[in-house]
C-alpha cells in the first residue's frame, strides 16, 4: 500500500469508524498493524508484549475515535499511543530477563514431557532473540528497521508509516548497515517478518471491539433515538419518532453489530407508542360516542400498520442495500403515506367532530398538535435524524 493509497484509506474509512463501523475499522488496523507492532516491539523488544500492546493501542484509538477530526492526524495519534503504552511497560517490567509465562516456561521445561514443550521453549528462544537482535541496533533504527522488512523493504512505505521523509528513512537504515554486521542484519530480516503479526491479529482486535463501542457512537444512538421519539409531540411525531430511532439503531446495528445500539431502536419503538396512546388519548377527547370513538380506532390501527411496516422496510433497505439511495426512498415513499393518512383520511374523520360547538375551545391548537404544522416538524425531524445517522455511519 503506497503512501498515497494508505492516505486515501483512511479519509475513506476513518469517517465511517467514528460512526461506529468496526468492518471500516478492520480494515484500518490491517493497513496498521505492521506500523504500530513495529513501534511497540522496538521499545519492548518482547514479541507478544508488543502485540498485546498493539492490541491495546488500536482499542483505545477505537474508544477516542471522536477526538479526531483530521483523518491526517490519525497515523501520529495512534503511533504517540503505542509509544505511551510501551514506555508504560517497558518501566513496569524495567528489571526482567524474561516475562513471567516465559521464565515459568524455562523453569518447568525439564519436568514437562507434554508435547507442548517444545511449542513453548520456542516462545522463550523467540523472546531471546528478539532481546539479542534488537537491542544490537541503534534505539532511533529499530521501528524503521523493523517496518522496512514487513513492509517488503519499501522505504517511501516505511516513511508514509512512520511520518519520516525518504531521505531519513534511508539514512537511518545506512547507519543500522553500518553497525550491525551483515549476518546479524540477515537475522534480523527473518526475525522481523517472522514476527510480523498474521491476519488473525485484525481478527482479535476487531473482537475485543465488541466491549469497548465508542462513546460517541453509542451517544449518537441513544440521543438520535431519543431525539426522534422525543421532539415529536402527538399525531405523526409519535411514527416518525419511532421511524427516526427505530432506522438509526438498525444503521448502527448493522455496521457496528453491538448491543448498546439497540437501545436506539428501543428508544425509536418506545418514541412510537407512546405517541401513539398519546395520539389516541388526544383524539377521543373530542369524541361523543362510541361510533365516533370506533372510526379514531380504526384510523389509529390503520396508520399503526402503516407506520410499522415502513419501519420495517426501512430497516430492510440498510440491512440489504448499500449506500443512502434505497433507505431514503422507502423513507420518502412511507412518509408519504403516513403524511396522506393524516391530511386527507384523518381529517375526513375528525371535521365533523371539531366542527360540533361543545368542541370549539379544544379545537384551538388541534393544528399545532395534529394537523399540517405538525405532520410538517415531525417528517423534518425524522428525515433530519435519518439523515444524521446515514452520515454518521459512512453512508452518505
Amino acid at each position: 500500500m503506497t503512501a498515497t493509497t494508505l492516505e486515501s484509506m483512511l479519509h475513506r474509512e476513518l469517517p465511517a469508524a467514528r460512526g461506529g463501523c468496526t468492518q471500516s475499522y478492520s480494515r484500518i488496523v490491517v493497513a496498521c498493524q505492521n506500523t504500530v507492532t513495529a513501534i511497540a516491539l522496538a521499545i519492548t523488544r518482547d514479541v507478544q508484549a508488543s502485540e498485546d500492546i498493539a492490541q491495546e493501542a488500536f482499542i483505545k484509538a477505537w474508544q477516542q475515535l471522536n477526538q479526531l477530526n483530521n483523518a491526517a492526524s490519525f497515523l501520529p495519534w495512534l503511533r504517540q499511543i503505542t509509544r505511551n503504552l510501551a514506555r508504560d511497560w517497558l518501566r513496569a517490567n524495567r528489571n526482567r530477563p524474561l516475562s513471567g509465562e516465559a521464565a515459568e516456561i524455562a523453569i518447568g521445561m525439564a519436568a514437562d514431557p507434554a508435547p507442548s514443550a517444545a511449542e513453548a521453549m520456542a516462545r522463550v528462544g523467540e523472546e531471546l532473540a528478539a532481546e539479542e537482535i534488537i537491542s544490537a541496533l541503534p534505539e532511533d533504527s529499530r521501528e524503521t528497521l523493523l517496518l522496512f522488512y514487513r513492509e517488503g523493504q519499501s522505504s517511501q512505505q516505511v516513511a508514509a508509516l512512520l511520518g519520516l521523509s525518504d531521505a531519513a528513512v534511508r539514512k537511518r537504515l545506512s547507519r543500522a548497515r553500518a553497525t550491525v554486521r551483515e549476518e546479524m542484519l540477515k537475522r534480523f530480516g527473518e526475525f522481523a517478518r517472522g514476527s510480523a503479526p498474521s491476519a488473525a491479529f485484525a481478527l482479535v482486535v476487531v473482537g475485543a471491539l465488541v466491549g469497548a463501542t465508542p462513546v460517541a457512537s453509542a451517544a449518537t444512538v441513544i440521543g438520535s433515538g431519543v431525539l426522534g421519539s422525543g421532539l415529536g409531540k402527538l399525531g405523526t411525531g409519535g411514527i416518525t419518532g419511532g421511524i427516526a430511532g427505530g432506522s438509526l439503531g438498525a444503521i448502527v446495528q448493522h455496521l457496528t453489530d453491538h448491543p448498546v445500539v439497540l437501545l436506539g431502536i428501543l428508544g425509536g419503538v418506545l418514541g412510537g407508542v407512546v405517541g401513539y396512546g398519546l395520539t389516541w388519548w388526544y383524539l377521543v377527547r373530542f369524541c361523543a360516542g362510541a361510533r365516533e370513538r370506533a372510526q379514531v380506532q380504526r384510523f389509529m390501527l390503520l396508520n399503526m400498520t402503516t407506520g410499522t411496516t415502513m419501519l420495517f422496510c426501512i430497516m430492510l433497505a440498510v440491512v440489504l442495500t448499500p449506500g443512502w439511495q434505497a433507505t431514503l426512498a422507502t423513507f420518502a415513499i412511507g412518509i408519504s403515506i403516513v403524511n396522506y393518512q393524516y391530511l386527507v383520511t384523518l381529517p375526513r374523520i375528525m371535521d365533523p367532530i371539531l366542527a360540533r360547538a361543545d368542541n370549539a375551545r379544544r379545537r384551538r391548537g388541534y393544528a399545532w398538535v395534529i394537523g399540517k404544522p405538525a405532520v410538517v416538524a415531525s417528517t423534518l425531524v425524522a428525515g433530519t435524524c435519518l439523515l444524521h445517522a446515514l452520515h454518521n455511519a459512512g453512508r452518505l
